[in-house]
């Protein structure tokens, strides 16, 4: 069936990286869109970035632009977060999420993974 999970968080200091991974399976990448998503306590869920499996293209909210990147790796049917300069307002549980659209609008994301909490902090 199909799965996505999310690993590689944790926790760390304001400034420091840490790169998330989302791992799919009982299906393949190719036709999909990936979205990471973030949601911290009494916070609504925030898209964060995506990544069109068939065009490459990208996008990041402003909220991260620059400090994180998105990537993906076929072979392994992983898509990839790598985030930089991390800062305490990045802290929340970080999910991945497949579309078949190229939209941060969470009713067009069908599955979702369980989530992995990132915390930043000193």
């Amino acid at each position: 069936q199909v799965q996505l999970v999310e690993s590689g968080g944790g926790l760390v200091q304001p400034g420091g990286s840490l790169r998330l991974s989302c791992a799919a399976s009982g299906f393949t990448l190719d036709r999909y869109v990936i979205g990471w998503f973030r949601q911290a306590p009494g916070k609504e869920r925030e898209g964060v970035s995506r990544i069109s499996m068939r065009t490459s293209s990208t996008y990041y909210a402003d909220s991260v632009k620059g400090r994180f990147t998105i990537s993906r790796d076929n072979a392994k049917n992983t898509v990839y977060l790598q985030m930089n300069s991390l800062k305490p307002e990045d802290t929340a549980v970080y999910y991945c999420a497949r579309s078949t659209t190229a939209t941060m609008m969470h009713r067009w994301y069908d599955y979702w993974g369980q989530g992995t909490q990132v915390t930043v902090s000193s």
